[in-house]
């Protein structure tokens, strides 16, 4: 990671819509430099949260900080910050090069500068050439492109980006994907990205902050929030998993689905409940005769890069992932490694 400098804090902030939270009590810094993604379902508070950061809201308690100093007061065109949105806003009237130019226009930066400043972004967003070209004329994709380039070439030291793939089909997707975080690596600017895509979040991120009914549930890099979740929500949330009631009989023993297993985890206390959670892919397929389960394959789907099977095994159906595919109707030994079983308290609310 870059530098370790706080460039925004949020300091315990809550936003109320007619006596309704929809933020409670958010405390999240981001560093410079640090592409940071919001994620979680419709709803979680992730676009507000991203709209307070841009000045287009107002918290209803707490702090914003910039570089350590409150801007909650400063209007959106004074932050350091520009917005790029899913509707991508662009002047219709106005071709590719003038939409990209309009805010340094404003600014009555002079026209050499401006031209420099906008074939440099056409560059970088791949449009070289692409000028004089009306924005009626182009694809999403290129839109998109445009838009970005729009809210770069103003040099803010912080981009929003509100769920700006939405409206793109999957291949282009994943290609602007990869063309966003490497242009934020080149950049070398603090991107904030609203999305509700976990793999999007994941490929992209240096940081997720996973949200849920205004409250943020983890904070961590991609791979510490695969795998290891803060809660079965989040777990079931980034990426597929089994989650099952189980009990935790004493430290690194846990039982669930009828049989008693060993794993890694301690510190629950006692035959204490807990949620247990298993991604499909750390279940092994092994014979009956050495499985710590036994189960009936029920439907197999083929996935591309792996078989996607729904295992009953007595007291629980799995779904488990493997690269090698048994027939449906087959009985089979599943195997769990104690690493691979995790353990967490139980959430509030049965999922």
């Amino acid at each position: 990671m870059v530098e370790h400098e706080h460039l925004i804090d949020l300091i315990g902030v809550s936003k109320e819509y007619d006596g309704v939270k929809v933020l409670k009590d958010i405390n999240l810094f981001i560093r410079r430099k640090e592409f940071v993604t919001l994620l979680g379902p419709s709803g979680c508070g992730k676009t507000t949260t991203l709209r307070i950061i841009g000045g287009f809201e107002t918290a209803s308690e707490g702090q914003l900080l910039f570089e350590g100093k409150e801007i909650s007061d400063v209007p959106p065109y004074k932050r350091r910050v520009n917005t790029v949105f899913q509707k991508y806003a662009l002047f219709p009237h106005l071709n590719v090069h003038d939409n990209i130019a309009f805010g340094l226009k404003l600014k009555k930066t002079p026209k050499a500068e401006i031209e420099k400043k906008v074939d440099a972004m056409l560059e970088l967003v791949n449009l070289k050439g692409y000028g004089k070209r009306h924005v009626d004329a182009l694809s999403g994709g290129q839109q998109q492109r445009v838009a970005i380039a729009r809210s770069l070439v103003n040099e803010p030291e912080v981009l929003l980006l509100d769920e700006p793939l939405g409206a793109l089909d999957l291949k282009l997707r994943k290609e602007m994907q990869l063309e966003l975080k490497s242009m934020q690596q080149r950049l070398g600017i603090t991107f904030i990205y609203v999305t509700h895509d976990q793999e999007e979040a994941l490929t992209m991120s240096d940081t997720i902050v996973v949200m849920k009914d205004g409250e943020i549930q983890q904070i961590g890099d991609p791979k510490s929030i695969y795998d290891e979740p803060a809660n079965a929500f989040v777990a079931d949330f980034i990426g597929e998993s089994n989650i099952l009631r189980g009990t935790m009989v004493k430290d690194e023993l846990v039982e669930f689905a009828g049989h008693q297993f060993p794993c890694v985890d301690f510190g629950f206390g006692e035959q204490a409940p807990v949620d247990v959670v298993i991604r499909p892919e750390d279940i092994m397929l092994v014979g009956e005769d050495v499985g710590q389960l036994v189960g009936i394959i029920r439907s197999v789907l083929f996935k591309g890069v792996h078989y996607e099977m729904m295992i009953d095994a007595g007291e629980h159906t799995f779904k488990v992932h493997s690269t090698s595919m048994q027939p449906q109707g087959s009985r089979v030994g599943l195997s769990i490694v104690p690493f691979n079983i995790h353990i967490m308290k139980p959430m509030e609310e049965a999922k």
